[in-house]
């Protein structure tokens, strides 16, 4: 038998309700969303089982949300004695992973992605930046477009490198209106905006990751009991250090998706378990590799049938 990986979505794959069944029939995952309410001092449970959805999506409430769901689902599977062979996450999700391989515990993980969520928020006046998702191009394509544009004064860069045909650009608002513009140079189908809070994994970011290297300077990071694959380089690591700096130039750097989940197939993993809200990480991972096993554990009920 191949390798298991988990993986732990991000931003965008939030919806109103998510966790609300793991919460209600298992103490474990009600025990994580506890935790959770009271180390942030407010009930994200509730906005995550009730919404409303426009407060639930304002990132510094979104990325708390996910994290506890996410690890409320995997208190939920992990009963059942199934362990991975390696961790990875997208973006925020890398957080959940922490967690999960023993790196962060969760009541500083969860204060850490409400810090991030705030600082990301804050790093770039609201209807400065942008991001967007171009479908069809080349990635060496794209990335010379993007370089093109930036050195003419308008900042964008490669920002998540999902699978084949789907990279998310970032920047200022002139430089991803003009990918908009320039895509079909670049091979692009379809340029579609993003409605997003700002322009996440940008240089543009660097305010939040200069915030960020303080409050994890704070946080304890031990080494992983299960080897991480890092969004900024795709390679695994277990070094505490390591990971903590990885955090910090997560944020202004692209998510490297595809190159993580071709490093983990290359690595002999043939499973791969979503564990979190939705089924967004299953789509990309079906594109990069049909031929590998994804299983989505987005529901207690989910949990209880995959593991069986």
């Amino acid at each position: 038998m191949g390798k298991i990986a988990f993986v732990f979505p991000g931003q965008g794959a939030q919806a109103v309700g998510m966790g609300k069944d793991a919460y209600e029939s298992s103490e474990a995952a009600q025990s994580i969303y506890n935790q959770a309410d009271e180390a942030l001092g407010f009930p994200i449970s509730k906005l995550s089982f009730e919404g409303p959805e426009d407060e639930l999506r304002q990132t510094a409430n979104t990325q708390p949300a996910l994290l506890a769901t996410s690890i409320a689902l995997l208190e939920v599977y992990k009963k059942h004695g199934l362990k991975p062979d390696y961790v990875a996450g997208h973006s925020l999700g890398e957080y959940s992973a922490l967690v999960a391989a023993g790196v962060l515990k969760f009541d500083d993980a969860i204060k850490l992605v409400r810090a991030r969520g705030l600082f990301m928020e804050q790093a770039v006046p609201g209807g400065q930046g942008a991001m967007a998702a171009v479908l069809g191009a080349e990635r060496a394509a794209l990335q010379a477009l993007c370089a093109d544009i930036t050195a003419g004064g308008a900042v964008v860069e490669l920002a998540n490198v999902n699978c084949p045909g789907q990279i998310v650009v970032s920047g200022s608002a002139e430089g991803v209106a003009a990918v908009g513009e320039r895509g079909k140079e670049a091979g692009a189908k379809r340029v579609i905006p993003l409605e997003v809070s700002g322009p996440f994994h940008s240089s543009l970011m660097q305010p939040a990751a200069d915030n960020l290297a303080q409050e994890l300077a704070k946080a304890e990071f031990r080494d992983a009991e299960v080897p991480v694959v890092a969004n900024v380089h795709a390679k695994s690591v277990t070094s505490g250090d390591e990971l903590r700096e990885l955090l910090v130039k997560q944020v202004v750097s692209p998510v490297q998706w595809e190159d993580t989940i071709g490093y983990l197939i290359g690595e002999g993993v043939d499973t791969f378990v979503e564990i979190g809200s939705g089924t967004v990480l299953a789509g990309l991972i079906k594109k990069i590799d049909k031929s590998v096993q994804v299983i989505s554990v987005n529901s207690a009920s989910a949990a209880e049938a995959v593991a069986q």
